[in-house]
């Protein structure tokens, strides 16, 4: 990290010195630097900073502050200040941008999607949702998702499988893996995306940070889909908050008495687009994007196939691999590796491995 970031680490790991306080310091001194070396009597009068966060500031050489720094520093932690160029500008655009965003991995960057829905999805949901985002991550468009259970998993799944660019924006530390059986797709993602966070190294991943996540997760996008939704549901305060900042809401319709059709259908009621597939995305934010690359325009295909579809490239995947990525059982991706077989669009090599069939 640089001095600057090291200084704003310091500062944001005093308790109680948060978003706004951050601002003000910025405001009153200029920077991380010039706070510091303050009196915790300048930093009350001049930025109004609470009398237990100013004399609470770790020093440099404080041990529980050096283990910090050196844990993020060996994670390749970057510190990304709302004054810093390379600051998403959507997000900086919000009425309430982070002061301080901790990125690990890929920055996001360019054009991007917000996908969210119920962490009690069903497995047509999950399988449509990866289907869906995996289409449009081949297209050059980033899936941003909350890193959940359910739907936010389907959509980083898809992602990467589409090769694409997903982030995963958490409601804590970034030092923290929630939930913890996203494990291993919280690593695929630190390899091929990127995972970011407003909160603090240590902060637990409470409920009430969640709302403050989705602000982020609707704030770095152009617009934002819904999938599956209880009427209660965490992802229509992501809507709202879009709704807020300007963005374009989609929604995705589902049985008229599903429990998690009810937040889709009251967004649609509103004024969402409706949204049965990754054109009706494209046409309405991205009309000049060109379709899919090398793999070409999918077929007409069930969800969890077209999920496989994806996954299949030139390089031959075992079976065991193909599980592991799509999220299906064994059993499932057996069945429809066998149709995809049979309609032309997959291929068996020798070892149980699989790959689209060259075309000539």
């Amino acid at each position: 990290m640089t001095e600057e970031q090291k200084g704003w680490l310091r500062l944001h790991l005093a308790r109680g010195l948060g978003r706004a306080a951050l601002i003000r310091l910025r405001e009153a001194f200029g920077g991380p630097g010039e706070a510091l070396a303050a009196s915790p009597e300048e930093l009350i009068r001049r930025a109004g900073i609470r009398e237990e966060a100013a004399r609470g500031i770790p020093a440099a050489d404080d041990p529980a502050f050096l283990k910090t720094l050196e844990r993020l520093e060996g994670d390749g932690v970057r510190l990304i200040s709302l004054w810093d160029e390379d600051y998403p500008p959507l997000l900086r655009a919000i009425f309430d941008p982070p002061a301080l965003l901790y990125l690990r991995g890929k920055p996001p960057a360019g054009e991007a999607l917000a996908v969210v829905g119920s962490r009690a999805a069903t497995e047509a949901g999950r399988s449509w949702t990866a289907a869906l985002c995996a289409e449009l991550a081949a297209a050059g468009i980033a899936i941003v998702s909350g890193l959940a259970r359910g739907i936010d998993t389907a959509a980083h799944q898809g992602a990467l499988t589409g090769g694409g660019l997903t982030i995963g924006v958490l409601g804590c530390g970034i030092d923290r893996v929630y939930p913890p059986e996203n494990a291993r797709l919280f690593q695929r993602i630190l390899e091929e995306g990127g995972i970011l966070t407003e909160y603090s190294p240590g902060t637990p991943p409470l409920a009430g940070h969640f709302p403050g996540r989705n602000r982020i997760i609707s704030g770095l996008c152009r617009g934002v889909l819904v999938v599956e939704a209880a009427e209660e549901s965490g992802s229509l305060i992501t809507a709202d908050f879009a709704l807020e900042q300007g963005r374009e809401v989609f929604a995705v319709p589902g049985p008229v008495h599903g429990r998690t059709s009810a937040g889709p259908h009251r967004l649609i009621k509103e004024g969402a687009t409706l949204v049965t597939g990754a054109a009706d995305i494209l046409a309405q934010l991205w009309p000049a994007t060109p379709p899919p690359g090398p793999k070409g325009e999918p077929p007409e295909l069930p969800p969890e196939a077209l999920l496989l579809w994806h996954l299949l490239g030139p390089e031959p995947l075992h079976v065991d691999e193909l599980v592991a990525r799509s999220g299906l059982t064994p059993m499932e991706v057996s069945d429809i590796l066998l149709h995809l077989e049979l309609a032309g669009e997959a291929e068996q090599r020798p070892g149980m491995r699989f790959s689209r069939p060259s075309r000539t």
